[in-house]
């Protein structure tokens, strides 16, 4: 049957950064296909206000506090994890950081901080959670990782954020690497490139480029929170079950094109 390939009923998700942009958006999403989510926050008050929006819409939701750039992360996650469910369907790996500024001004630190959240905090995180996806793997599977990548890891543009597109390729190589490492455990591995999606990430970059990016994109238009959402369940659900190792872009056809250059 057919009419079942993309429900998500039954399923347990973990979408880190999930209190905000394109973190809320992934949570909305799997709660409206019948999933069960729990998001994380690094800020107590602000993950409870997106827990209070999600559950708006019905559904089931939970928040951990964690602040995926503190070192010594992954017990309290494993703590907070342990009462709330004994498996994990799908893990999204959406927590990170940009770090804008002129070439010849780019600090040191922006590599630091944003490798380690963008990059190695997404590993770390499904190292922390590999045994409830395991555990969901052996009951149903794969059990699905999505890593949130985006239009900056395999396409050049015009913006100064040296840093946050050498994480984002780095990104979309790990996802390879662990598709091939953890299939016959499993659990299958993708990632979502998005181009800009309208968030209080991006806002400053689109005050400055909208309009050439809109003129970029074959498909004139930025992506928006149902075009997530349409890519993030099919690699979820039945439907994409047969999928591991792959980027998909969401970027209105960004990555193909021109893409930066036109003037800002």
């Amino acid at each position: 049957m057919t009419s079942d390939l993309f429900t998500l009923e039954g399923k347990t998700a973990l979408v880190t950064g999930g209190a905000r942009g394109l973190g809320l958006m992934c949570a909305q999403a799997l709660l409206d296909h019948g999933a069960r989510v729990i998001i994380t926050s690094r800020r107590q008050e602000a993950g409870e206000e997106a827990r209070a929006a999600l559950l708006e819409h019905g559904g089931e939701c939970e928040l951990v506090t964690v602040d995926l750039r503190d070192p010594a992360w992954e017990e309290p996650l494993q703590a907070a994890l342990a009462p709330l469910t004994d498996s994990l369907d799908i893990l999204v790996n959406n927590a990170g950081v940009t770090w804008g500024a002129a070439f010849e001004e780019y600090p040191p630190e922006a590599w630091d901080r944003v490798l380690q959240l963008d990059v190695a905090a997404p590993f770390r995180v499904v190292q922390a959670t590999l045994g409830l996806l395991e555990e969901a793997g052996r009951r149903s599977p794969p059990a699905r990782i999505v890593n949130i990548g985006s239009v900056d890891g395999h396409a050049a543009g015009p913006f100064d954020n040296f840093a946050y597109a050498g994480a984002k390729a780095a990104l979309h190589q790990l996802t390879r690497v662990l598709a091939v490492r953890l299939g016959r455990r499993g659990i299958s591995v993708n990632c979502i490139a998005p181009g800009p999606v309208r968030t209080k990430m991006t806002a400053e970059l689109l005050s400055l480029a909208e309009t050439s990016i809109l003129e970029t994109a074959p498909l004139g238009r930025l992506a928006e929170a149902d075009d997530l959402a349409g890519a993030l369940v099919y690699l979820t659900s039945r439907a994409g079950s047969c999928v591991t190792g792959s980027v998909i872009p969401v970027d209105g056809g960004l990555a193909i094109s021109t893409w930066g250059r036109h003037e800002m």
